[in-house]
């Protein structure tokens, strides 16, 4: 879910789970406040829009002022388009033209998408893949994220008593391309032989539900061009595909369940550790599996398209 207010301690599903433990819990609101690191008053203010509005209360607002003032006319912002496109003109030229403040330009030559001049430049068509059948490939990708004894800042929003020295915790994902099914551990590094048993474990999990893996993806890490993880590969005739250097999205289905992951279940409501976080995680991946649905696969689940394929 995007977030417009970029440094509010709480998310949609963080207050969902603050009103859920004053409403149905019963607990106090200023203690509930102290656990979620809010002001009791800005608590109080969340529990009156839930009891006005009910879930819809609890979603982002914009924070776009109702009025503005020395506002930019419509026919103005097309010429400032128009001189940029047509003529290439840079934001000086234009604000001397059009007798506009070169920041105003500026301004909405970023907003129109014209604030380079690559941006004029034709785009590559956007190549895009979908495997089949299940297994035809499968996505691995590693992501680091830190340990912490105690709620952290993305919540509280303050940096103070922040767990320090901790060390960091590694999920090691693995998804089918047609299908989105998923499959995560959290393990304490990347090396070959941590990322070569997450290979094993995950190609095991996947077989169990009908899947026989045929190719992998991964990036260039070292566990994975690691003579071991290739060796294994080979040793059960699977291919192992590599992505180019510096070019993510050609894993992107790994990429954004990550980032689905990290929004969703990491930082979705305040864990009191790391630990606790770790805990939850086969829960959320139950729930991702069999219940979210997915635009990528026509708004069925993971298990729905796998069931629909086999």
């Amino acid at each position: 879910m995007n977030n417009p207010h970029k440094n509010a301690r709480t998310t949609p599903l963080g207050r969902a789970e603050m009103i859920r433990r004053i409403v149905e819990e019963g607990r106090p609101v200023k203690i509930v406040a102290t656990e979620f690191g809010l002001s009791e008053r800005r608590t109080r203010e969340w529990l009156k829009r839930y009891r006005m509005l009910g879930s819809a209360g609890l979603e982002n607002r914009s924070s776009r002022p109702h009025t503005v003032a020395n506002k930019t006319m419509a026919h103005q912002i097309g010429a400032i388009g128009r001189l940029r496109r047509d003529y290439r003109l840079t934001g000086a030229e234009i604000g001397e033209k059009l007798d506009l403040a070169r920041s105003t330009v500026a301004g909405w030559l970023a907003r129109l998408g014209l604030g380079r001049l690559a941006s004029l430049e034709p785009k590559p068509p956007v190549r895009r893949y979908q495997r089949q059948n299940p297994g035809e490939l499968l996505h691995l990708d590693i992501k680091k994220l830190g340990r912490f004894e105690r709620t952290g800042h993305r919540i509280t929003g303050s940096r103070k008593g922040r767990s320090q020295g901790a060390g960091w915790d590694y999920l090691h994902v693995a998804i089918d391309d047609a299908t989105r099914l998923a499959y995560v551990e959290v393990l304490p590094d990347e090396t070959r032989r941590s990322t070569t048993g997450f290979l094993i474990r995950a190609l095991r999990w996947f077989k169990a539900r009908g899947v026989k893996v045929e190719r992998v993806m991964t990036d260039n890490g070292s566990g994975y061009i690691a003579r071991l993880f290739r060796r294994t590969l080979q040793r059960l005739a699977i291919r192992h595909i590599r992505t180019r250097p510096y070019t993510p999205k050609t894993n992107g289905k790994a990429e954004r369940f990550i980032q689905t992951m990290l929004r969703e279940w990491a930082y979705a409501i305040p864990f009191k550790s790391s630990l606790t976080r770790e805990a939850d995680l086969p829960r959320w991946l139950d729930w991702y599996n069999a219940k979210r649905p997915h635009m990528g696969i026509k708004g069925k689940t993971p298990l729905q398209a796998l069931k629909g394929t086999t």
